[in-house]
């Protein structure tokens, strides 16, 4: 049965009891119900990259920037900064007002245990350390960082959005190892977690902060400019069945839909009582990310042996049919949206495909029959979808295919062992991200390749490493441009990932919602007409 078929049956859905009554939890001009793109199975931000856990922290906690969607820093937490002695001191001052849901105040002190436990995780982070010198409390409100070496996206990385944002934690939370995430929920944002009303794989519910701080100045764009909690309580809704989502979208039950499966666009966008609207036009871009620490895919040869018969025309397909405004191949290390993108080394996912010159290759590492297991997580429709179609290429070239299928928080638990196949380990896992987190080499999560300190999948190459590192001294962005076509070339040599496309992807909320923030779907800021 086709999905849109089943939205005639929306009037029965709320008779039939699956959603509650819009009043059940008080006024419903002041609640909003969200449907996310998946459940949040981990609820700290850096404990994973996966977008809706990122999306609960900036509902929750707050950064010391933010940056728009025309990719300026501006001030959140903090007031402001100076930079001296060539760039390699810097002094942040925090604003008098914040303070955490505990009725805490925000000081250094927090900001400092959290720059340390983010630059751990995240990929600008870790350059930092390296160039870090001390950084260390001045009093209550300033903090200072001392560096070896200047540290140019300094504001970029202490205000990126995703992958992961530098988060500020209470002390004590911050003080603890970011490899174990913290159940608890703390927070200076402008909502609370409600944890008494989490149900595992149905809701989340988030309660307005009336002692929030909103930053004084910027416009609301992207994670910048006042985050306000309009809005008395705010209720994600779980619902991975596409049709059942659109549906309790078109009979009221819900406000927002995040994101929309694209068969069913047309059959919102002609509700008169609904908005079809591309908030991120920035897309996502999707990637096979192979287990580099074991066999099959632990040889750069066997990686590369894919490369003749990947069409990333068939994955976008696989999400988003043949409307092609909506996706694009010919996708190298860097989204087409980049400027650091480029057609170096491309011929080898554009030209002709062949099946047979990529069942040759194979055979010709000795890999030809080697087991392979694939996390496929199928309650997350585009991850379901292109996963089938990973699964059937790696079969075809050769693979013996074990398609491990399971909900998405067991994909994320899994993906994170390094152990062997044999003790519960994993081969490759499609891997989604938004444009503006592979933007570079400093944020891009998966080009980063220092073997134990990657992202999951755990490459090493020390060439794409020096290349990244010679990115960050690049003086010009001409010269920045010139390190990422060295940098592709590199790429298509040792190959971190599969790139498998480029997409972009509506959201539906009902007509009425207003003050919709742009560049990230977030559910502040939004009052309802």
């Amino acid at each position: 049965m086709l999905r849109r078929s089943l939205l005639a049956g929306s009037a029965g859905l709320a008779a039939a009891g699956l959603f509650r009554p819009a009043l059940a939890q008080g006024d419903a001009s002041r609640v909003l119900k969200f449907i996310p793109q998946a459940d949040v199975s981990i609820l700290d931000p850096l404990n994973t990259t996966a977008y809706p856990t990122r999306n609960h922290g900036h509902m929750v906690w707050d950064t010391l920037y933010g940056v728009d969607e025309n990719n300026v820093p501006q001030p959140q937490l903090a007031e402001g900064h100076v930079v001296e002695d060539d760039g390699r001191r810097w002094t942040f001052t925090l604003r008098d007002g914040p303070v955490f849901h505990d009725g805490e105040k925000v000081r250094a002190q927090d900001a400092v245990a959290s720059i340390k436990r983010w630059m751990i995780r995240d990929t600008h982070g870790q350059t930092l350390a390296q160039r870090l010198d001390e950084i260390s409390v001045i009093d209550d409100r300033r903090f200072q960082m001392k560096l070896k070496r200047p540290f140019g996206p300094m504001l970029d990385a202490l205000a990126k959005a995703s992958s992961y944002p530098c988060f500020v934690y209470p002390e004590r939370f911050a003080n603890q190892d970011p490899g174990r995430a913290l159940t608890e929920v703390v927070g200076s944002g402008p909502y609370r977690f409600v944890a008494s009303e989490r149900v595992s794989g149905s809701q989340l519910v988030y309660q307005r902060f009336d002692k929030y701080s909103p930053t004084p100045v910027g416009v609301p764009s992207l994670i910048a400019g006042p985050k306000l909690a309009n809005m008395e309580r705010v209720e994600w809704k779980i619902i991975p069945d596409s049709a059942t989502a659109a549906a309790a979208m078109q009979s009221g039950e819900m406000d927002w839909y995040e994101q929309v499966a694209p068969d069913l666009r047309p059959v919102l966008m002609r509700s008169r009582n609904i908005v079809v609207d591309r908030i991120d036009a920035s897309g996502y871009c999707a990637m096979l990310r192979p287990n580099h620490l074991h066999p099959p895919f632990d040889d750069p040869a066997v990686r590369r042996a894919l490369l003749p018969a990947l069409s990333q025309a068939d994955f976008m397909q696989s999400i988003m049919g043949n409307e092609t405004s909506l996706w694009k191949d010919g996708i190298g290390a860097f989204p087409s949206t980049s400027p650091m993108a480029s057609d170096v080394g491309i011929d080898a996912l554009t030209k002709p495909r062949d099946l047979e010159a990529a069942r040759k290759a194979l055979q010709a590492t000795g890999k030809a029959g080697s087991k392979v297991v694939l996390l496929h997580p199928t309650d997350v429709p585009n991850n379901n979808n292109l996963t089938a179609v990973a699964a059937d290429l790696l079969t075809k070239v050769g693979f013996a295919v074990e398609d491990a299928t399971s909900d998405w928080g067991t994909v994320l638990q899994r993906r994170a062992k390094k152990e062997p196949l044999a003790q519960g380990g994993w081969s490759a896992v499609v891997v989604l991200f938004g444009g503006p987190d592979l933007a570079n080499p400093g944020g891009h999560p998966l080009l980063r390749a220092n073997g134990a300190g990657a992202w999951f999948g755990w490459p090493e190459s020390p060439a794409l490493e020096k290349l990244r590192d010679e990115w960050f001294d690049a003086p010009t962005m001409d010269a920045q441009k010139e390190v990422c076509r060295r940098q592709q070339a590199q790429f298509f040599q040792d190959l971190p990932f599969w790139p498998l496309g480029q997409y972009v992807i509506d959201s539906a909320y009902r007509r009425g919602l207003t003050g919709i923030r742009r560049g990230m779907t977030l559910p502040l800021n939004v009052t309802k007409g």
